[in-house]
């Protein structure tokens, strides 16, 4: 008899989220970012899924759980064994166990680090349109926002090396946070495009920290690098954040790992840490959890929900072509948040936002959030169930495939 995996998902099942205090769900949590919400609403907006996490995950925690002690923990072996097995089989990317720094969250970890490694009025490059905590991160910390816009050429995206290079120069400017693949407009960037970025990063003395929390949910066929492998100069000024929360549907359980091999930038980032009163290790739950996503039946699972993610952005496409060809996608390469470009329909960003919150009823994230680069775009979240897309879908079409 044929054993049926503990990573086989069914993607037909409907997974009920309301009532489960899912922000992305619940009215409160919709109201942070829409200002016409109801019952009706259709969240499409914070980075989750709406897929069951791998079996594994379950029968791993509910174990622990019938266990009954939840006192202080510390990370076993297997945590970290895990971390360096999974980095090996999708990156083939040699880690150590001492070059990881474990963080509740990848946003945490960037605050952290520019505390460490900047001070006070000092610049921070970022690249227009970027994720909104990136801003925040820097401004929340009275440190300067240095934008190195992407260029939009017809939708696809490339990196302006020419005003990045006028800008690291800059000796205030200490930092630089990239996004690889990049939220919101799902561009992972080349091998090439990398090491030219880390070597104008390390030829200035800016450091640089790479967000590679997306990094397993790369579609069609593209191929993803980490900094991690490439030339030593590079690796050695680099702080590499990653985290299951996004691969596995697990943000409720916070966890994420810093990977620092230079050893002085390791320990002024650990003491960084301990000095906010923080441990660098992970929750009890976190590290199970972390334990069960990266070995085989987490890496089968993983391409299920791929395929299901290509699936469902094919249809979004094409059905947009067909009804709305108006509103256009953004070239796709990874993550599951479609950038879609409405310009056409010449809305301002206020009336745009009005007739989606209140005449299509979807909760989405307005492009501006993410720079003025977003202006007329949306950022849509489509890792949902295929009659979800399809509402939203036919919701769009009524209100703006006229």
């Amino acid at each position: 008899m044929k054993k049926v995996s503990k990573a086989i998902i069914n993607f037909d099942d409907y997974v009920e989220r309301k009532n489960t205090d899912s922000r992305k769900w619940s009215m409160a949590g919709m109201h942070e970012m829409a200002t016409y919400v109801d019952d009706n609403s259709i969240p499409l907006w914070v980075a989750d899924m709406d897929y069951k996490v791998p079996t594994i995950i379950i029968e791993k925690l509910k174990k622990r759980v019938e266990h009954g002690v939840f006192g202080y923990s510390i990370p076993s072996e297997e945590y970290y064994n895990s971390i360096k097995y999974w980095n090996k089989i999708r990156n083939n990317w040699e880690i150590e166990k001492e070059w990881i720094v474990s963080t509740p969250g990848v946003v945490v970890g960037l605050n952290f680090a520019i505390k460490a490694f900047t001070a006070i009025g000092d610049g921070i490059i970022i690249q227009n349109p970027v994720y909104p905590p990136f801003k925040s991160s820097i401004l929340n910390n009275n440190r300067v926002i240095v934008d190195n816009s992407l260029i939009d050429k017809n939708g696809l995206y490339f990196i302006d090396f020419e005003d990045l290079e006028k800008k690291a120069s800059n000796p205030k400017n200490k930092l630089m946070i990239i996004c690889n693949p990049h939220n919101p407009i799902g561009k992972v960037w080349t091998k090439e495009d990398l090491e030219k970025i880390g070597e104008i990063c390390f030829r200035n003395n800016v450091i640089l920290i790479s967000d590679e929390i997306h990094s397993d949910l790369i579609l069609f066929g593209n191929k993803f690098t980490t900094i991690g492998i490439l030339n030593e100069n590079i690796i050695n000024n680099s702080i590499i954040c990653t985290s299951p929360s996004k691969t596995f549907n697990i943000a409720g359980i916070p966890v994420s790992n810093i990977i620092i091999s230079n050893e002085k930038l390791r320990m002024e980032y650990l003491n960084e840490i301990i000095k906010s009163g923080l441990k660098p290790i992970p929750s009890l739950f976190g590290a199970i959890a972390v334990e069960s996503c990266y070995t085989l039946d987490g890496l089968e699972w993983l391409e299920e929900v791929k395929r299901n993610l290509e699936n469902n952005y094919i249809y979004l496409k094409d059905y947009l072509k067909e009804n709305i060809p108006k509103i256009t996608c953004g070239h796709l390469e990874g993550t599951y948040l479609a950038w879609l470009d409405f310009k056409k329909l010449g809305y301002s960003n206020q009336v745009l936002n009005e007739k989606l919150e209140k005449e299509a009823k979807l909760v989405i994230d307005p492009g501006e959030i993410f720079g003025e680069m977003g202006t007329g775009f949306i950022r849509l979240n489509f890792a949902c169930h295929k009659k979800i897309l399809i509402e939203t879908l036919e919701r769009l079409k009524i209100v703006f495939g006229k």
